[in-house]
């Protein structure tokens, strides 16, 4: 039998190599491209506060007179109009005895505004054009600052209110 002598071994396998460190160019893109992206954001928020302050702006000075009643309609009700407001006693009335229905089943009667109950003997005022029923302190606080019913949005007005006042919008020349 020949032996061969001039086999080599067989080589080692190589060791997987580590990843190499990240390059502080590479930290350097992911900054600059954060705050540019950071920086279109901001760009686009301004610039939409901006056309809606431009659009504010101009329909202020193109019709001031709508402008100007489109505002009064907006806010709330005059502290007269809100008094004079119809202000009833609610009064738990019985359930029906042969309908057999609870309390809760017959929908009570409550504020939409603190959202509680009403109890028997409490003042409740009721809005005119709705007939919904609330705490006379919880509308009055809302008809200061809203000039609709909180339930269903319909308008009030001086009209439905009671009395005859129009709005009028005088302007110098």
């Amino acid at each position: 039998m020949s032996t061969c002598s001039n086999i080599a071994p067989a080589p080692a396998p190589e060791a997987p190599r580590a990843p190499a460190p990240s390059s502080p160019l590479d930290y350097d893109v992911v900054v600059i491209l954060a705050a540019m992206l950071c920086a279109l954001v901001c760009a686009l928020g301004l610039n939409s506060m901006l056309q809606c302050v431009v659009r504010c702006t101009r329909r202020a000075v193109a019709d001031p007179v709508g402008w100007v009643a489109h505002r009064r309609a907006s806010a709330g009700l005059k502290r007269e109009d809100v008094v004079a407001l119809p202000v009833a006693t609610y009064v738990v009335s019985p359930p029906p005895a042969a309908a057999g229905c609870s309390p809760a089943q017959q929908g009570a009667a409550g504020c939409a505004i603190c959202l509680s109950d009403f109890a028997d003997g409490e003042r409740i005022r009721v809005l005119p054009v709705c007939a919904h029923r609330f705490h006379v302190a919880c509308i009055d606080r809302w008809l200061a600052s809203h000039c609709s019913c909180p339930t269903c949005r319909r308008r009030l007005s001086s009209e439905s209110v009671g009395g005859h006042r129009h709005l009028q919008v005088l302007t110098a020349v």
